[in-house]
């Protein structure tokens, strides 16, 4: 039953933090990898199929939203040092 309810807490913050914006939704996603993933595997998760589905679908769109944050925040760090640079040599 323990198993359960961790399961059932970890699908319950993964649907909370779909909601949030950008930079909160990465930070959170961040801590629920660690909470959650980082001394256990995806397959000790002891959830019903449904819901079983349902963190499967969440936890792979969160991976792509997090592919697309990467990448606008290295696009915005390289208009930084772009403009960094700008400012030096004038």
């Amino acid at each position: 039953m323990e198993r359960r309810n961790w399961s059932l807490e970890a699908l319950s913050e993964l649907r909370y933090i779909d909601s949030l914006d950008s930079y909160d939704r990465a930070q959170q996603l961040i801590y629920w990898n660690n909470k959650y993933l980082t001394s256990n595997e995806i397959t000790d998760f002891d959830l019903e199929l449904k819901d079983l589905e349902e963190l499967s679908e969440l936890f792979f769109k969160n991976i792509n939203f997090l592919k697309k944050y990467k990448e606008i925040a290295r696009k915005e760090l390289n208009n930084v040092v772009k403009l960094k640079e700008f400012a030096k040599n004038k």
